[in-house]
């Protein structure tokens, strides 16, 4: 490799090969949160911006209160920020890693569905 030249390609980030606890127990976790039915509809409706919170209970088909529960958890593990505007919680998905994470997750779930072939 030749100096300040990486074989990564681009928007790819290098990491180690081996993995370590740290990046192990996050990436645990993320997914995790990832495996609840609430949660997933949560983020989905977050993939094209912006929401409150009564709009993403309705959105997941749960209470207010329930969808709090759930966006705090995963606030807690990195998948969405929030602001506040007024005494209203604004949430958002965390960035572009949490945006692709959740498309091909559910691109897969659609070629499993669907029967269409998984890429290679």
């Amino acid at each position: 490799m030749t100096q300040g030249r990486t074989d990564t390609p681009p928007g790819t980030a290098r990491h180690d090969s081996r993995l370590s606890d740290a990046q192990v127990n996050v990436a645990v976790a993320a997914l995790s949160m990832l495996a609840e039915p609430t949660r997933l509809r949560l983020l989905w409706a977050l993939r094209d911006g912006e929401l409150g919170v009564s709009a993403l209970a309705q959105a997941a088909d749960c209470t207010p209160t329930a969808a709090s529960q759930h966006l705090a958890k995963m606030r807690l593990t990195g998948l969405v920020d929030q602001r506040a505007e007024g005494r209203a919680r604004i949430y958002r998905l965390s960035g572009g890693h949490v945006q692709r994470l959740l498309s091909e997750v559910l691109a897969h779930a659609d070629h499993t569905v669907s029967g269409l072939p998984h890429h290679p």
